[in-house]
C-alpha cells in the first residue's frame, strides 16, 4: 500500500469510526498534525492493525483538546 493509499485508508476508516465526514476528518487531520504524522511514520503504522492506528489517532486527538473549562 502507498502512503496516498494509507493516509486515504486511515482518513475514511476513521471517518467511517466516528460517524463523520471524510472530508471533516482530512480537515481535522491536517490541524493537529495527523496526516504528517502518518506519512512521517508509514513504515511503522502499515503493518498495524486499524485498531491500533485508530487508537495513537484518537490519543492525539485528545491530546489536542482543551478542556472546557480552560476556555476563555
Amino acid at each position: 500500500m502507498s502512503r496516498l493509499s494509507f493516509k486515504t485508508f486511515c482518513i475514511e476508516k476513521y471517518a467511517d469510526h466516528k460517524s463523520i465526514l471524510s472530508s471533516d476528518v482530512y480537515k481535522l487531520f491536517v490541524k493537529n498534525g495527523i496526516i504528517q504524522m502518518l506519512d512521517d511514520d508509514y513504515e511503522i503504522l502499515h503493518g498495524h492493525g486499524f485498531e491500533y492506528v485508530i487508537g495513537d489517532i484518537d490519543q492525539i486527538l485528545n491530546s489536542c483538546q482543551i478542556p472546557e473549562n480552560s476556555r476563555p
